[in-house]
């Protein structure tokens, strides 16, 4: 069962990454992100609601919020600053890079998982994992060369550096959420730290977007941003309850959940008429590849 979640949250994730081409192409990006985070924090909050108020109601559900100590609170408070750094670096290059090379780039990020596994938790890896590792490696920096034939060098694009901090900030996210989610229940996780990414966000376009609103792009609303809420909210519901499963394995989950890179690239190519598709496609290729093995690695 929670290989089939993890299924259903890669398909959702590549919807969500759409959404989110759709939302900040030609808008400002800061409001964008706040309006989702806003949405998906409402999404949310008639869960814990209930769950406050009559918590026999959804106890025996997946949907339960139980309360957390203050310990537990901050150390949510230290993921939604983990998730928000990785996020403003993902739609700021989202913004300005084309979504097949965007997209592909950031789906490497299971890989950096693994090696952060490696030299922080002393995991070993066997034959098919290391295998899994090069591949994916290589077409991490093949990427870089389809990127430069679009004008965009690791040398003089700030946007291609961005979209690799958003993907090595995203696995540290990733490490963290090994240590939350054997400690504390999925739902209070996604909850609370969404609730707090909100709060940040509104200092964040209080003190740095609105003051310069005017000399900057500026924002509208789209209903493609309330699609990346709810696809984003999906998506880790799905990914959060699949690693609460007997059995599960984040390495496998995280590994399958970056798979909906296939949806955004199709989007892409054949909607948005993306360049040099043909290199991208092989690079991608070896992206999945190398997910593939780590998969069959961790079998």
């Amino acid at each position: 069962m929670w290989l089939i979640l993890a299924l259903v949250s890669a398909v959702l994730l590549g919807i969500y990454d759409v959404s989110k081409k759709v939302s900040v192409q030609g808008n400002a990006v800061i409001p964008v992100l706040l309006t989702s985070v806003l949405i998906s924090s409402g999404i949310l909050f008639p869960f814990l609601v209930v769950s406050l108020v009559r918590p026999d109601v959804l106890e025996p559900t997946p949907f339960y919020v139980p309360p957390v100590d203050f310990r537990t609170h901050m150390l949510l408070v230290v993921k939604a600053v983990i998730v928000l750094t990785s996020w403003l670096f993902a739609y700021f290059a989202m913004k300005h890079l084309p979504i097949t090379l965007a997209s592909p780039i950031k789906a490497t990020q299971p890989v950096w998982v693994v090696v952060g596994g490696v030299l922080i938790f002393g995991e070993k890896l066997n034959g098919f994992q290391w295998a899994g590792v090069l591949v994916t490696l290589v077409s991490f920096f093949l990427f870089s060369f389809a990127g430069k034939k679009e004008g965009f060098s690791l040398r003089s694009s700030k946007w291609l550096w961005f979209i690799i901090l958003a993907t090595l900030t995203g696995a540290v996210s990733g490490l963290y959420d090994k240590y939350l989610l054997h400690r504390f229940d999925h739902m209070a996780v996604q909850t609370y730290y969404t609730f707090y990414q909100a709060l940040i966000m509104g200092l964040i376009t209080i003190f740095m977007w609105y003051p310069t609103r005017r000399k900057t792009t500026r924002f509208q609303f789209r209903w493609s941003i309330a699609m990346i809420s709810v696809f984003l909210v999906a998506a880790d519901f799905a990914y959060f309850y699949a690693l609460t499963m007997p059995g599960s394995l984040i390495s496998v989950v995280s590994t399958i959940r970056r798979a909906g890179v296939v949806v955004p690239f199709l989007y892409g190519a054949l909607i948005m008429g993306d360049k040099h598709l043909k290199m991208k496609a092989i690079d991608m290729v070896g992206v999945v590849l190398g997910m593939l093995l780590l998969f069959l690695g961790n079998r």
